[in-house]
């Protein structure tokens, strides 16, 4: 149940960020879509941030993988 509840924390995270850039296009005003975009940032960190933490150290290992770039080792002659 801990994990099923961390990937649906996971997806509304990503949910909650791909309706920002949407936004716009809502017939509301700047002043609605303002408070809608910070309401859903705050929505999208905090559910990320717990996801982790119910999903533990090996999910979170994963997906600092996916952001990973590996260094060349330039040769020093």
């Amino acid at each position: 149940m801990r994990k099923l509840l961390g990937y649906v924390l996971l997806v509304l995270s990503c949910v909650a960020w791909g309706v920002i850039p949407k936004l716009p296009f809502f017939d509301i005003t700047v002043g609605q879509a303002a408070a809608a975009t910070t309401g859903l940032i705050i929505l999208g960190e905090a559910s990320f941030f717990l996801a982790v933490l119910l999903l533990g150290r090996e999910v979170w290992e994963k997906i600092k993988a996916l952001f990973r770039t590996e260094r060349k080792e330039e040769s020093r002659d």
